[in-house]
């Protein structure tokens, strides 16, 4: 039998996904203005993941056979002083994601919801890689400093990045 705090838990995060994807949006354009085409790059593919882990959400709740309730997205913050305000404040924000997770997985567990457990565990390893990424630009952006030579490799980095669909057990590609 379907699990209602578990149910509304996931609709939570669901609506946090997108949220994400919005704030995601946000600093995509901040960066586009500095012509920071490989920096908008990271998050354009960023939006797309982060929509994708929205819908697979959506889809879940309504495999276990509960009902999706969309809520209101909150407006992102939309100025930003430098890419390293926007790293840090992407880490901060994947780091409340994670910790939104581990809740969601506490409660799967006190419920004693093997099925949402199993589906949560993606997403735990997931967050560990999206935190260590993070962590890891936002790094090279204080080694640099202001230098624009620096800047500029890291924006050709960044530029590389490519979308792929996530491969979400028990999901179909959105």
């Amino acid at each position: 039998m379907i699990n209602e705090k578990m149910v509304q838990q996931l609709n939570e995060q669901l609506n946090r996904e997108f949220f994400s994807a919005y704030f995601y949006l946000s600093m995509q354009a901040y960066l586009s203005t500095l012509n920071l085409d490989g920096f908008a790059n990271y998050f354009r593919v960023q939006v797309q993941e982060e929509r994708d882990h929205a819908l697979a959400f959506f889809n879940y709740i309504h495999k276990i056979g509960g009902k999706v309730q969309l809520s209101s997205i909150n407006q992102p913050q939309n100025d930003f002083t430098s890419p390293l305000e926007v790293f840090d404040l992407a880490l901060k924000h994947e780091q409340f994601v994670t910790q939104s997770i581990y809740s969601l997985m506490d409660t799967a567990q006190e419920v004693r919801d093997h099925t949402t457990e199993i589906f949560l565990q993606w997403f735990i390893t997931e967050q560990a890689e999206e935190e260590e990424n993070m962590s890891r630009i936002l790094n090279k952006l204080k080694l640099i400093k202001a230098d624009g030579a620096g800047l500029f490799m890291i924006d050709n980095e960044l530029a590389q990045r490519v979308y792929v669909p996530a491969a979400i057990p028990g999901q179909t590609p959105a």
